[in-house]
């Protein structure tokens, strides 16, 4: 399954708050950009993931978020908490946490 240009809008308005973003189509699922740094994933199933290492990885697993893995690797990206989803505000301090590790 690959993500639509309806899921790829829908993480752009849950985002909304950080301004400008763009992105870029890869292996079925998406890839997010503000001012020019990565940041978020969407992947081909549709879960939204956000870059993230040291403590604000803590935070993350601390707010029940799952660390995205691909051919028995994981990556650096986790789960946007599920409270989030449907906040875009929450959500937009999510991703200002995450622009902010990196």
């Amino acid at each position: 399954m690959a993500v639509t240009d309806s899921d790829i809008a829908f993480v752009k308005e849950l985002f909304s708050g950080l301004g400008p973003l763009t992105h870029r189509k890869m292996m079925g699922g998406a890839t997010f950009y503000c001012d020019g740094q990565v940041f978020a994933i969407l992947s081909s199933e549709g879960e939204v993931f956000l870059k993230a290492k040291g403590a604000f990885a803590d935070a993350m697993a601390d707010a029940g978020s799952r660390i995205f893995g691909m051919g028995g690797k994981t990556m650096g990206y986790w789960t946007l908490p599920e409270d989030a989803l449907d906040d875009p505000e929450l959500a937009t301090d999510w991703a200002r946490r995450a622009l902010d590790a990196l």
